[in-house]
C-alpha cells in the first residue's frame, strides 16, 4: 500500500493509518485541517484574481491606450502570482524541470496550438460577425499607439500569459487542488476555473477544452513548461493572424 511519512516525527506509515504507530498523532485531523487550509487558500486565490480581473477591466475602460496602465496590471499580476507562489515554493521549482516526454506529445505540443490558434481565430471571428458585426476586436490593433506594435503585441500577449497563467492555474492552484482531490478532478477544476476568468461565454467554448490538454500534459509529466510553449504558439498564431487581417485586409481596403 502507499505510504507517507507523519508530519510530527517523520516516520514512514500507510497513508490510510488513523495515528501514526510511533509518536501517537492524530492523523485523521491533521488531514482534515491541511484540507481546510488548501480549500481556503484556493477560495482566497481564487477570489483575488477575480478582484484583479474587476479592476483590470476598470483600467482598461478609463486609460485606453495608456502604456504605463498596462504596464502596471501586468506587473501587478506577476506579483500577485509570485507572492502566492511564495507559499509553494519547494513544489513551483520543481515544475520548472524538462521532463523527457514522448515523441506523440511532443508533436501534441507543437503542432496542437498550431491547429487550436487558426481553429479558434476563425471560429470566434465567424461568431462575432453573426452576432455583432460592428463590434470587430482586432489584438494587434490595440498595440498601435505605440511604435513597435507587434513587439509589444508579443510581449503583452504571447509572453506574458503563458509564463504567469500558467505559473497560477496549472502551477499554484493545480498542487492545491490534487492535496483535496484525485489528477481527473484537478484538471477539470483547474480548467473550468481557467476558463471562468476569462468572463467570456464564448471563451469558455474553446478555453476549457484547451486548459484539459494542458491540465492533461502537466500531470502527465509534473511541468509547466508543456503549457508554456502550447500557450505561447497559440496565442502567437492569434496574434499574428489578426496582425496580417489588419494590415493586409483592413489597411489595403
Amino acid at each position: 500500500m502507499e505510504s507517507i511519512s507523519c508530519n510530527n516525527c517523520k516516520e514512514t506509515i500507510l497513508v490510510d493509518s488513523a495515528f501514526c504507530p510511533t509518536c501517537g498523532s492524530n492523523l485523521i485531523k491533521k488531514k482534515r485541517t491541511n484540507s481546510e487550509g488548501n480549500l481556503n487558500s484556493i477560495i482566497f486565490f481564487y477570489v483575488s484574481i477575480v478582484v484583479f480581473i474587476a479592476i483590470t477591466y476598470f483600467v482598461n475602460e478609463n486609460y485606453q491606450e495608456n502604456f504605463l496602465a498596462e504596464v502596471l496590471i501586468e506587473g501587478f499580476f506577476a506579483l500577485i502570482i509570485l507572492l502566492f507562489s511564495l507559499f509553494d515554493l519547494k513544489e513551483i521549482i520543481a515544475l520548472y524541470r524538462f521532463p523527457k516526454i514522448s515523441i506523440r506529445d511532443y508533436l501534441l505540443t507543437f503542432f496542437t496550438p498550431i491547429f487550436t490558434g487558426v481553429t479558434v481565430y476563425i471560429g470566434v471571428e465567424f461568431i462575432n460577425k453573426v452576432v455583432d458585426p460592428d463590434n470587430s476586436i482586432n489584438t494587434y490593433a490595440q498595440y498601435l499607439y505605440l511604435e513597435h506594435p507587434l513587439a509589444w503585441g508579443i510581449f503583452f500577449v504571447a509572453i506574458l500569459p503563458p509564463i504567469f497563467e500558467e505559473l497560477a492555474f496549472r502551477g499554484y492552484l493545480f498542487n492545491l487542488l490534487k492535496r483535496v482531490t484525485n489528477a481527473r478532478n484537478t484538471i477539470i477544476a483547474t480548467s473550468f476555473l481557467f476558463a471562468l476568468v476569462h468572463f467570456s461565454f464564448i471563451s469558455i467554448i474553446w478555453i476549457f477544452p484547451f486548459g484539459l490538454l494542458l491540465g492533461y500534459l502537466r500531470n502527465k509529466y509534473n511541468t509547466l513548461w508543456l503549457g508554456m510553449i502550447i500557450h505561447f504558439i497559440h496565442n502567437l498564431i492569434v496574434l499574428l493572424l489578426d496582425y496580417f487581417v489588419f494590415n493586409f485586409t483592413i489597411v489595403g481596403t
